[in-house]
């Protein structure tokens, strides 16, 4: 009896200091937050999100503004499936989930990453609802039309404004000295055209995209007889309408049936900068998106001079 007293004691005592112990060695963390005001209102997130799933576009401004996104719908524009290139590295390891001009996505695949923020533009609203209710979301409004605001944008939205200052100066910086290296080469009267032919018709690039890159960014000149680009949509011309743009340099981007089409065209090839070989033939993937992302703008221009350069060998 005495044996079996001793025993129990024994296991009693080891089960208190076992108690014990897991009370004193492990304290419950808390997560700090801020509040921020979105679209919606007041939404309040982690201070510091570790696991970002972004729907809106702008997985690529997050990354460069230092924040790691598990989940991403910066995908090709031409295949949801994939990275465009230029993003292959600073989005490595990120889980596609769709296209960020979708309005909507797979919830459970969201849900799945686990994460401790979401994401998401305007385009997406109707699923804010779903989202919202697994893991602060928040929902920004992208103009598409002015890719410095949308950066800006995300960077107050995301307490990093400093960084993309200075993100944004070192892109400028880079911008000036590619545009005096094209003017020296090619002369500052020289006038640039890009535009996309895909889906049987031509598009115009000019207030957003390839087009904002060279006439705002690099301060390239604008050949006349340029359609006006009034929002988000590229204008639409014809093989007539493409001819009436005097532009001495073209870069042409296209899927590869439509360059097919275009290239035995006799229109085009009697433009003048075509006679005189003055056109860089691009796929549309990545080059139809490039334009349309901080990363993509700033590798477009680390290539540019090179690309031109190829017409005047």
């Amino acid at each position: 009896m005495k044996k079996l007293f001793a025993m129990a004691a024994t296991m009693m005592l080891a089960v208190t200091l076992v108690a014990c112990g897991s009370t004193t060695t492990e304290e419950p963390q808390t997560t700090e937050t801020r509040v921020v005001e979105d679209v919606k209102g007041s939404v309040e997130i982690p201070v510091d999100p570790q696991r970002i799933v972004d729907l809106s576009g702008a997985s690529d401004t997050l990354s460069l503004l230092g924040f790691d996104v598990v989940g991403t719908a910066n995908s090709d524009g031409y295949d949801y499936t994939k990275l465009p290139t230029y993003l292959e590295d600073e989005l490595a390891g990120a889980e596609i989930l769709g296209y960020s001009y979708q309005d909507t996505m797979d919830v459970e695949a969201v849900f799945a990453l686990e994460p401790d923020l979401i994401i998401i533009s305007t385009v997406q609203e109707k699923m804010y609802e779903q989202l919202s209710a697994v893991a602060p979301t928040i929902m920004i409004e992208l103009s598409q039309m002015d890719w410095r605001a949308d950066l800006m944008n995300v960077a107050t939205t995301m307490d990093r404004v400093s960084e993309a200052e200075a993100w944004l100066a070192e892109y400028d910086a880079k911008a000036a000295t590619v545009s005096e290296a094209i003017k020296a080469e090619n002369g500052a009267e020289t006038t640039y055209l890009s535009f996309l032919a895909s889906g049987g018709s031509i598009f115009v690039f000019d207030g957003a995209g390839l087009g904002s890159v060279l006439y705002q960014d690099l301060g390239l000149a604008k050949p006349v007889g340029m359609p006006e680009q009034v929002d988000v949509s590229l204008p639409v011309v014809s093989y007539e309408g493409l001819a009436a743009i005097e532009a001495d340099e073209i870069l042409a981007i296209g899927t590869d049936e439509d360059m097919v089409e275009l290239l035995g065209n006799p229109i085009w090839q009697n433009m003048p900068a075509v006679k005189a070989g003055n056109v860089v033939e691009l796929p549309a993937s990545p080059y139809f998106n490039i334009g349309y992302s901080p990363i993509g703008r700033l590798d477009f221009i680390n290539e540019i001079e090179s690309l031109l350069a190829g017409n005047n060998e």
